[in-house]
């Protein structure tokens, strides 16, 4: 009969395609992998895996095979949750993803209070790109992510905690802005690099207007638009959240608040049906009020 264990192996190696991280992802040893492999091959009776010396690729048969793996070992996960929900669902692991322009702003204020009220409960953060939370969540590698809207979640469950607008940044020596027309104006706009949503939700901030963006540069952070800012190479549109939380302080910028702009909208994100539904909607009222 086959078990969790081999479809655990499997899945590892579709994720990586590689035996050796296969194997640090299940915490075994490479031979012990490799064997639970060819367990799960012999008791089916068909290969799933292709391997040579310098490849590994799944069989099409293989990768069907994994796909429903993954499905059937979450909801192996979540039998595991509901019990453990049952006894007390404010304890144990949380694994939190987070987009990386918010969760450095917004988090650091709220888990001292999240610690404090939930001692028995380990969060694990981890940041990425919204698409890449999204998958994981679907996928079960996240428990609860942290993102902004607007974004297309399909069908998860969305907890809204609260709005946030932005700030003009302007090099310190330009004239004080009494309008957004710098940002329509002569490709002055920097902004973050294709797959930061923040990239999409600033363009969207006035919306009817085009928004002329330098397209010969983009960044990785908020830290890095604002040095080039500094160096008076352009202006961006900084997100009041990061502003509050001092991304700012100590740089030779000017900002100035941008209140008739549309704000992207904080959320939290969870599988509908989460066991631990009640504890997510707990944990939003401690980020509302740390935003």
């Amino acid at each position: 009969m086959l078990t969790l264990r081999q479809l655990r192996f499997l899945t590892a190696v579709a994720e990586t395609l590689n035996f050796s991280r296969a194997a640090d992802l299940c915490f075994v040893t490479q031979p012990t992998l490799s064997a639970g492999i060819k367990e799960l091959e012999d008791r089916l009776g068909v290969q799933l895996i292709e391997r040579t010396r310098r490849s590994v690729l799944l069989t099409p048969l293989g990768t069907e095979i994994a796909a429903r793996a993954q499905r059937l070992l979450l909801d192996a996960a979540e039998i595991e949750t509901l019990a453990r929900a049952h006894q007390n669902p404010f304890e144990g692991e949380l694994r939190l993803g987070s987009i990386p322009t918010i969760g450095p702003y917004l988090l650091p204020h709220a888990l001292p209070a999240i610690r404090k009220a939930y001692p028995d409960l380990r969060v694990y953060m981890r940041e990425e790109m919204t698409e890449s939370l999204i998958e994981g969540l679907n996928a079960g590698r996240l428990d609860l992510i942290l993102i902004a809207l607007p974004f297309d979640t399909g069908a998860l469950d969305i907890l809204p905690l609260f709005e946030d607008g932005y700030q003009l940044a302007t090099p310190p020596d330009w004239p004080v802005p009494h309008d957004t027309e710098v940002l329509t104006q002569g490709g002055q706009l920097m902004l973050l690099e294709k797959g930061h949503c923040l990239q999409r939700h600033a363009l969207e901030a006035y919306p009817g207007r085009h928004l002329s963006v330098q397209d010969s540069f983009s960044a990785t952070s908020l830290t890095t638009l604002i040095a080039m800012v500094s160096e008076g190479l352009g202006v961006t549109l900084l997100p009041n959240l990061a502003v509050s939380a001092g991304v700012a302080r100590g740089s030779d910028v000017r900002l100035t608040p941008l209140p008739d702009a549309c704000p992207r909208r904080v959320v939290l994100a969870w599988r509908p049906g989460s066991s631990r539904d009640a504890l997510f909607r707990k944990l939003g009222a401690q980020l509302q009020r740390a935003g």
